[in-house]
């Protein structure tokens, strides 16, 4: 069952029990499920019950009583426990796994692509800043993951009216905002002005779009780069101005171009190259990747799935908290979850290709897409060799 099949299955259970009078609410568009945080457990945690305590008028813990035997009966669940204030974790049954690296397989680069802001402008207010520049170009690729369209403005701030590092949510612009005719950012970090595009056409107001017709405009005010990052090289220079958060400053140094282990860049794109090379290894055994379970007992294997399954939320909140630095962090978490199992993958001595060894070499496959679909956004090479 992979995340997307699972959120549905949550609200299958919560529109059971609206059907049997057990609770009073409206079942929502969509639940969230993600891995298990701090103090959770089993391979998926939601926080519906959270959602929908103020509505039911009950404590989100009686609602979690509420669902959690309409989830436990659900096909493909093993087991629920209520962990915290009422989050619901989900323990999946056999094929997890497994349905998991089918999914990634079929959806290639659109893995972890979504709709939650189909049809919707995303205006993001700049400075005339490389950095600034850079995580806009950026968004507007992730807000395109999640069906939305991110038009970039550069804006004149005077420096009696300077705003705070971060970024900054508003309803409408301010009236002395000098805004220059809509922009979208380009590839290259070092470009200063991105090229110009046109401006949207906009169909005639209608009701039940006038949310989408007066988006939240964001304003990005990153913390600036101490120097010129771009002697660093084009990579290197992104992965500098994207991985801190936006309020914290960026370190500009050679370190992000050493090949060692402390660097997390180097990681990242080691961990995909590894994939690259294990299928080609695995040819020259007569072994190809084929989705199964990998037993828990496998080092690495879980930590795996895990990332690979959170990473369509990752994407989402990257996409609604204009904050590219989490999806960075998550390719460091899965390129170093990779690196602790890819040891596991092909046989070892005089021993044969197995139905295990397919299984785990499709799960290493799996993040080597996730690992380049996420580069690929952050507008950073993958190379198969390194």
């Amino acid at each position: 069952m992979t995340p997307v099949e699972l959120s549905r299955t949550v609200l299958r259970a919560v529109r059971r029990a609206v059907d049997e009078g057990e609770l009073s609410v409206v079942v929502p568009v969509r639940a969230v499920v993600t891995p298990p945080g701090p103090g959770g457990c089993g391979d998926y945690a939601t926080n519906i019950a959270l959602q929908l305590a103020r509505s039911a008028g009950r404590p989100a813990r009686q609602v979690a009583e509420i669902l959690r035997p309409h989830l436990t009966r659900s096909e493909g669940v093993a087991d629920v426990a209520i962990t915290g204030p009422g989050f619901l974790n989900i323990r999946l049954g056999g094929g997890a796994g497994a349905s998991l690296v089918r999914e990634i397989q079929r959806r290639r680069d659109a893995y972890g692509h979504g709709d939650i802001l189909a049809g919707q402008i995303v205006p993001l207010r700049i400075p005339y800043d490389i950095r600034a520049e850079v995580i806009a170009d950026t968004l507007v690729r992730i807000v395109a993951t999640q069906g939305g369209r991110a038009e970039v403005h550069h804006i004149h701030i005077h420096p009696s009216r300077a705003e705070p590092a971060g970024t900054e949510f508003s309803r409408a612009e301010p009236a002395d905002t000098d805004l220059s005719q809509a922009k979208t950012a380009g590839n290259d970090p070092s470009h200063a002005e991105p090229p110009r595009t046109k401006a949207p056409q906009a169909d005639p107001p209608r009701p039940d779009r006038l949310h989408r017709l007066h988006p939240q405009t964001t304003t990005l005010r990153p913390t600036p780069a101490p120097e010129d990052p771009t002697p660093l090289g084009p990579d290197a220079a992104r992965w500098a101005l994207l991985h801190p958060a936006a309020h914290d400053r960026p370190r500009i140094s050679a370190d992000h171009l050493l090949q060692r282990e402390s660097n997390p860049l180097f990681r990242v794109r080691y961990a995909h190259a590894r994939t690259r090379a294990l299928t080609r290894n695995a040819a020259a055994l007569g072994c190809t990747g084929d989705p199964g379970d990998v037993p828990e007992d496998v080092p690495g294997g879980d930590e795996l799935v895990g990332v690979l399954a959170g990473y369509p939320a990752v994407l989402t909140q990257a996409a609604l908290h204009r904050a590219p630095d989490r999806l960075a962090r998550h390719l460091v978490t899965t390129a170093d979850a990779l690196l602790a199992f890819q040891h596991t993958v092909l046989p070892l001595g005089d021993e044969k290709p197995s139905a295990a060894h397919r299984a785990r070499l499709a799960l290493a496959e799996a993040a080597g897409t996730v690992l380049a679909g996420g580069l690929s956004l952050l507008g950073i090479s993958a190379p198969d060799y390194l």
